[in-house]
């Protein structure tokens, strides 16, 4: 993995490429790559993981007449397929990094490589005879790609930051811009970087800049199709592509580990794995300072984590290891959590898993991680609980009201719910379903789509840049394209199979589990109880409250915060972890980014 940035039309120094590459070298610690000529510039920081000699970028290709040049964020996990395919089309070699492949595979196909990819990527291609950058992004979203367009050019990056970095754009908050942030937070409108004219490359799309004209073009989405297979034929199918997902993954140059919880999801991920492995597998788990002596159980979350994961460990033989946060430190991270991000995020559930990070990346360069299980299986609440599956709006975030009473008055002009509303029926409309489609079917289809487009892009960008930050790389095996297709025209009662939340994927793997994992009701990441972590918030919301020039007062109503220190929140804020000390560590987080970043806000 690696972080990537690039500028079309502008004159770039040299200040300004070791500022960019600076900015990105948490992403890319081991080595950077700069290119620069007839007004483009390509930079690249690098991770190596796979041909840690040969792969360096920006790597360049003649092929046909034409000269091409790349910088890419990803992993293949079907290079091997495709150099197989390009050879015999008279491609040659020098390496065996998946750049090469890619570089090769676009020289050949041009945009029509992306349906050939099975893996998870942002990339950059310039055409240096046509003048033509060509950026793509990953089907599901697991990396990320920014950009923006200005009378004078052409930037993008990796991160906000990148963008940033070039000193050609500011970083301006609008009335839009605040709106999301505050009523649909830590999410964000598919496509939007929330700061003005800066936008996001949504997933399963790619786009041209070309003669001073940027077009974009969807590749790929979700399409529903008829399921004519057995239960017993369906199982047998998700079995194939959960462990076929799992092995690709598993390809690297470097060390790998499993995040391990004792949940289902991560427990299948690391028992595919060890069963592979000529040693035992690294295995690693996250658990919070006197979370025995705090833990509350609750609806969402029924169990701890600890017994289970000991299960599992002695289940693998792994060498497992286990990161302990205590309320401090999680505190303190909050602000580190945001700068990873670039945006107010997920609270401490960001800050605890770049704890958590920092240690895994001391023992290994590359982990699997269970995300997005949930999204593609239907193992949330609300794909299970019909009074909530039927309820219009974000499930995660079912608390409109309370958010709107959080913006000041001047941003309230209109119906800031309208925000709200709006989204969520674009996105609903927007879903595949085939005609004569059940109700509820096309309801969990609906529920698919949102949940991919929405809930799963704000925990992979959770996930990228807390991992990232430390210069590990995080694969996500549940995010293969081929799984999220399939299941998505398997109907929702063979998804339930036995009543039982993600049955399906129950069944299939049952080999690979003890049944105490097998049957473990989910239990979402983990996160604190310790009284002593909303002492620490409380006390610094108290301190911005008196702090009159604080920024956050400048978007958000004082007596709103101040009531936030006096009792639960009715309903969480995203989600089912961001409950009363989340929420008021949001406003913390979004205080520090306005502070940080030099926010200007325009009214």
């Amino acid at each position: 993995m690696c972080g990537i940035a690039g500028a079309v039309g502008f004159a770039v120094n040299d200040n300004q490429i070791a500022d960019v590459l600076t900015a990105l070298k948490r992403r890319g610690p081991d080595a950077s790559g700069s290119f620069q000529k007839n007004g483009c510039c390509l930079l690249h920081s690098r991770l190596s993981v796979i041909d840690p000699e040969g792969g360096s970028q920006p790597m360049h290709l003649q092929w046909e007449g034409e000269n091409y040049s790349i910088v890419y964020n990803g992993e293949l996990y079907n290079a091997t397929e495709l150099s197989a395919l390009l050879l015999q089309l008279g491609h040659r070699f020098e390496g065996h990094s998946d750049t090469e492949v890619l570089l090769h595979a676009y020289a050949q196909w041009g945009d029509g490589c992306l349906e050939k990819l099975n893996g998870i990527f942002a990339f950059a291609v310039w055409e240096h005879k046509r003048r033509k950058l060509f950026l793509a992004r990953d089907r599901m979203g697991v990396k990320p790609l920014f950009y923006t367009q200005t009378e004078g050019g052409f930037l993008f990056g990796s991160e906000l930051k990148a963008i940033l970095a070039f000193g050609n754009v500011k970083p301006r908050l609008d009335g839009d811009g605040v709106l999301q942030l505050i009523m649909l937070g830590p999410g964000r409108i598919p496509g939007s970087g929330i700061l003005k004219d800066i936008k996001e490359l949504e997933p399963g799309c790619f786009g041209c800049y070309l003669s001073g004209k940027w077009m974009r073009k969807r590749y790929w989405k979700l399409k529903d199709r008829e399921h004519n297979e057995t239960f017993e034929q369906t199982a047998e199918h998700v079995r194939y592509l959960v462990t076929d997902a799992i092995k690709r993954q598993m390809v690297s140059d470097v060390p790998i580990g499993t995040f391990l919880s004792g949940g289902l999801d991560s427990s299948l991920i690391s028992s595919v794995c060890a069963g592979k492995m000529d040693a035992p597998l690294n295995t690693f788990s996250v658990d919070y300072e006197n979370n025995d002596k705090y833990f509350v159980p609750g609806k969402f979350q029924p169990n701890a984590d600890n017994d289970f994961i000991q299960i599992m460990r002695e289940y693998l033989g792994s060498d497992h290891h286990a990161t302990v946060v205590s309320a401090q430190p999680l505190f303190s991270a909050l602000t580190d959590a945001v700068e990873a991000r670039d945006l107010p995020g997920m609270a401490d559930v960001d800050a605890s898993l770049l704890l958590f990070c920092k240690e895994v990346r001391s023992y290994v360069k590359v982990a699997l991680s269970g995300e997005c299980a949930d999204e593609i299986f239907g193992g949330y609440p609300w794909y299970r609980d019909p009074e909530i599956r039927t309820l219009e709006g974000f499930p995660w975030a079912q608390n409109t009201k309370q958010r709107e009473g959080f913006l000041r008055a001047d941003f309230r002009k209109g119906n800031a719910a309208d925000i709200v509303m709006d989204t969520y029926r674009m996105t609903v409309d927007g879903t595949d379903v085939l005609p004569g489609t059940s109700r509820q079917e096309r309801r969990i289809k609906e529920m698919v789509n949102l949940n991919q487009s929405w809930f799963m892009q704000t925990l992979l960008d959770r996930k990228d840049r807390m991992s990232m930050y430390w210069g590990l790389e995080v694969r996500v095996p549940f995010c293969d394209h081929r799984i999220a297709e399939y299941m998505y025209g398997v109907p929702w009662e063979f998804k339930e199979h036995g009543g039982q939340e993600k049955g399906l994927l129950r069944y299939a793997m049952a080999d690979y589990l003890p049944k105490e994992i097998l049957n473990r009701k989910k239990s979402p990441y983990p996160k604190t109880f310790d009284p002593l972590y909303m002492t620490l918030v409380s006390e610094k919301l108290k301190a911005i409250l008196e702090d009159k020039d604080a920024p956050i007062h400048q978007i958000v109503d004082r007596n709103a915060l101040k009531q936030l220190l006096t009792g639960e929140a009715p309903k969480p804020w995203y989600g089912q972890l961001m409950r009363t000390p989340q929420t008021i560590a949001f406003m913390l987080q979004l205080d520090h980014w306005l502070r940080a970043y030099q926010v200007e806000i325009e009214c």
